[in-house]
């Protein structure tokens, strides 16, 4: 580990400590918010009693769904915007204000289009990531080195070839960028739906547990869905840093 992760990993560590202390304390008031500690022990029951398992499946496949539709439809869209500059010129404003627009405000449409089930909740997800993908991609692409391009032409590659062989190696720095907002966007828009409306998921219990004042609960499976959040960023973190040594060589 590089000193920066050691830092890194330092500032939680103590930032844990600090919430525990504030919490043993009773500054923190227990029905605010219990110690880490009990979040721990709280996790480790609730999976003893198989109460995690269902749900825990329900939303990673829904989020995993959800992640490969954004990356690939926002990587189509947007080499397809970057090779017409006509439509670019009317898309590229819609793409800066996207994020703007409350997204949720579609998925009750969704519900009445799909029905309850996965289906919405991939959508909603896919909805939030694909915008982030199709930006990465088309910046990405800008910024190929001119040299490559002539030697496309040089070579008359087709299309197809010339995006698997030259564009897309020369464009994989940002378009990593763009897996990662998309991965996150993802992951957060599948359980803000399941918060709202869902028949599982680890969204839907938090939402139960927290309508039934069961901190214990609650605070146990946001642990479970922070972890996991945290494991799948430092894994891309990871990657992206090998990729980045590896790109520096050549």
């Amino acid at each position: 580990m590089t000193r920066a992760g050691w830092w890194r990993l330092a500032v939680v560590v103590g930032f844990i400590a600090v919430i525990e202390l504030l919490c043993r304390m009773r500054i923190i008031d227990p029905f605010t918010m219990i110690a880490p500690s009990a979040m721990v022990l709280s996790l480790a029951h609730l999976i003893g009693q198989g109460k995690v398992g269902a749900d825990l499946s329900f939303t990673l496949v829904n989020m995993a769904a959800a992640i490969a539709l954004a990356i690939v439809l926002g990587f189509a869209c947007g080499a397809a915007i970057h090779a017409l500059p006509r439509l670019r010129k009317v898309i590229d404003p819609l793409l800066g204000a996207y994020y703007a627009v409350p997204h949720f405000i579609f998925y009750p449409v969704l519900i009445v289009l799909f029905g309850l089930g996965r289906a919405p909740l991939i959508a909603i997800g896919a909805i939030f990531g694909v915008v982030a993908m199709m930006v990465s991609t088309i910046d990405g692409l800008d910024r190929i080195p001119r040299v490559l391009l002539k030697t496309i032409r040089a070579h008359r590659l087709d299309p197809l070839k010339a995006i698997v062989l030259v564009k897309l190696p020369a464009a994989a720095p940002h378009l990593f960028t763009g897996i990662k907002l998309a991965v996150t966007y993802c992951m957060i828009g599948v359980v803000a739906g399941e918060f709202i409306l869902s028949l599982a998921g680890l969204g839907r219990s938090i939402a139960f547990a927290y309508n039934d004042l069961d901190n214990q609960s609650m605070y146990g499976l946001l642990l479970l869905l922070l972890a996991i959040t945290t494991t799948v960023n430092v894994v891309l973190h990871v990657v992206e840093q090998r990729l980045y040594r590896r790109w520096g060589k050549t």
